[in-house]
């Protein structure tokens, strides 16, 4: 909400539990009180949350749109080089409007082991997504990539001390099971390159795992220029690594043109993105938020139909279906724990 500049906004509810009245408290730290403003939730809160929601929609059916135009560059350009361009391309985006917004002081780095690791991360599922796109239908790769929030919950049990539920156990085991349906190992079906979406969801894990560790130490604009940044350069290194020991695809000069312009593309619509589901988020809050992320396999089945021509068999839409439910489980499951902490006396 605008302001002087010296405010901050924030909801209250007058009653646990109860979704009924809400007061928003204007906080003037130049004066050092609270005035307290009161309206009735069915009018706003449902209004703000309906626009959160539909920002978070948007930005998830984005990220399939990307994915379809880095499809669309198949054999134009080794996997690692289209990486180490979208970081490139998105850390000149994202820096530009870091020193538009926050100046000097937005540059600086807090934390840098978890920002390796959350650039690490990132690196990977990026690299290996990208492989997996070039040789799979678009919506066999975006639904293995699903069974992340699985693979993160099970670390965060392991390194992070978080109480591992016997929900988790089931979903994951849930969720494995649809992968498995979906790559269908010991089969004329199965290929090794269909194990990448796995590794994908893996890295993705550790960007989250990592963005726990750095959370709240400074803007969200800050944290994703700085994640770009570090990606950026891991992976321009890894290329030069590559290219001097002759490890996978040769580079044959520069890419095309129209490969720099899609990549830069993606760069710009992944970070566009990343903002509406951030906005969406602090909307609408994140347990409504997260199943929103689903609209993301929604549109790459239909991007893979209309575009390439794919679309899963029976079989992988049913391992889809079983991904798509264990995440549901899961979110549930971990909602309704917060509910009964939350009404607890």
């Amino acid at each position: 909400m605008p302001g002087s500049g010296n405010e901050e906004m924030r909801l209250e509810p007058t009653v646990w539990g109860c979704n009924c009245r809400w007061i928003v408290y204007q906080q003037c730290h130049s004066i050092g009180h609270r005035v307290p403003i009161s309206f009735t939730a069915g009018e706003h809160v449902d209004k703000v949350e309906r626009s959160g929601l539909l920002m978070a929609m948007f930005g998830f059916a984005i990220f399939s749109f990307g994915d379809t135009i880095i499809k669309s560059i198949d054999g134009a350009f080794p996997p690692i080089a289209l990486g180490a361009l979208r970081f490139s391309f998105g850390s000149v985006f994202l820096g530009v409007l870091l020193a538009l917004r926050e100046g000097r002081a937005g540059f600086a780095i807090r934390h840098p082991a978890a920002q390796l690791l959350r650039a690490t991360g990132i690196s990977i599922a990026t690299v290996m997504i990208f492989v997996a796109f070039f040789a799979m239908p678009l919506a066999d790769a975006t639904a293995i990539l699903f069974v992340s929030p699985m693979i993160t919950a099970t670390l965060a049990a392991l390194f992070m001390g978080e109480r591992a539920r016997l929900s988790l156990l089931g979903a994951s085991i849930f969720a494995f099971s649809g992968v498995l349906l979906i790559v269908r190992p010991g089969f004329d079906h199965f290929n090794w390159v269909m194990l990448m979406p796995l590794g994908s969801a893996m890295g993705m894990s550790m960007l989250i795992i990592g963005n726990r560790m750095v959370a709240g130490h400074a803007s969200s604009l800050a944290m994703q220029f700085v994640l770009a940044a570090f990606a950026s350069l891991l992976l321009v290194t890894a290329t030069i690594v590559f290219q001097t020991f002759n490890i996978g695809p040769a580079i044959d000069g520069w890419p095309k043109w129209s490969v720099l312009a899609k990549v830069a593309v993606v760069a710009c619509s992944s970070s566009f993105g990343h903002w509406l589901v951030y906005m969406g988020t602090t909307r609408a809050g994140a347990s409504l938020v997260a199943p929103m992320t689903y609209v993301q396999l929604l549109v790459a089945m239909v991007m893979g139909l209309v575009v390439f021509g794919d679309f899963p068999d029976a079989i992988s839409l049913a391992g889809a279906a079983m991904i798509v439910a264990a995440g549901l489980w899961l979110w549930l499951s971990g909602r309704g724990r917060d509910v009964a902490e939350t009404e607890a006396p």
